[in-house]
């Protein structure tokens, strides 16, 4: 077994900041793509195609891509971890479908609070559980107050973009339950890509296994889907429509990397607040018909980034309570 580097937090953190960057891209795209497509499911095919030639490409051209796709059998065989991670890309696969299917009917904003909490929650669990290539780490005080933080700045930054729609709450119930557990298998699939990736020697086989993975799911859900309402619209011409694939090698690679060095719940949340960077960016450089940056955007940001450090830093073991007013004190 080979086994990559580990990365310093204060590397390691800002990369996966940059990786999250990419995401509110690839989103744009790919809804872009799902309207031109008139079908979500054919726009998650593309894209996850695409992806996987990329990575198809990468592994033969790139000596450390050829090594590790001569390992993949043999890790496999030999369980050097549970054979079900190869399966992790289906989770991708899960996300984008969850995505194409409820964001209709909840809105953008409304889907991102429930995928980020369920990420955020279960981040906590593997981390704790030790999953991850990282092993096992505690959930202190601060790490359950800077993930709640999280949550509610990632919810106070995407506040003005709530839909007006007049759903009850128990009509939005069962659509909000699939992104919240979309997110929540997140940090599962990033743990079991971490774990791979070690044992491959290098993230471009475990990005690669990630795309089959979840390509065949995609490829086999729109057979289905065009088999009972038949296909959408063709495949459109502008070639910028068929970067979300390749974008997404970027920060499944760099995810697979980072669980080693920060656990899977900073390796999330930071990647959380490269998204909400991300999408603030667009929004001001690129904005979308009726896109409006409202305060609450930014500052939901600034905190978001803020409750990520308070997640992050390696504080004293016991640093809550002692920052607690009276800490330490003797009564009466």
């Amino acid at each position: 077994m080979t086994h990559t580097p580990r990365l310093p937090f204060l590397a390691g953190l800002p990369l996966a900041v940059a990786a999250g960057l990419f995401m509110p891209v690839q989103g744009r795209i790919n809804g872009a793509l799902g309207a031109a497509l008139q079908d979500g499911i054919a726009a998650a095919v593309v894209s996850f195609t695409t992806g996987l030639v990329v990575m198809i490409a990468i592994s033969i051209v790139l000596p450390k891509g050829r090594t590790g796709l001569a390992r993949i059998v043999p890790a496999i065989r030999e369980r050097r971890f549970p054979r079900y991670y190869v399966l992790a890309g289906c989770i991708g696969g899960f996300f984008v479908f969850a995505q194409s299917f409820t964001v209709g009917l909840l809105g953008v904003a409304l889907f991102t609070v429930a995928s980020v909490t369920g990420q955020t929650l279960s981040g906590l669990l593997v981390d704790r559980m030790g999953i991850g290539p990282a092993g096992k780490r505690s959930i202190t005080g601060i790490r359950v107050l800077g993930s709640i933080l999280t949550v509610a700045a990632v919810a106070w930054a995407v506040s003005p973009r709530f839909s007006g729609a007049g759903s009850g709450p128990g009509e939005l119930l069962v659509p909000l339950l699939l992104p919240v557990l979309a997110g929540f298998l997140m940090s599962f699939q990033q743990a079991m890509n971490g774990t791979a990736a070690m044992h491959y020697g290098t993230p471009i086989a475990a990005t690669l296994m990630n795309f089959i993975a979840g390509g065949v799911m995609l490829w086999a859900a729109w057979l289905v889907k065009i088999a009972v309402a038949g296909p959408g619209n063709a495949l459109p011409a502008e070639w910028w429509y068929y970067l979300g694939g390749p974008i997404g090698c970027v920060f499944i690679g760099v995810g697979a990397v980072l669980v080693r060095s920060l656990g899977v719940l900073v390796t999330g949340l930071g990647m959380i607040a490269g998204q909400l960077l991300g999408s603030l960016g667009l929004d001001l450089v690129f904005p979308a018909p009726g896109t409006v940056v409202a305060l609450p955007t930014v500052l939901g940001t600034l905190l978001t980034l803020a409750a990520i450090v308070l997640a992050s830093l390696p504080w004293p073991k016991g640093a809550l309570r002692r920052a607690a007013p009276g800490a330490g004190r003797p009564v009466g």
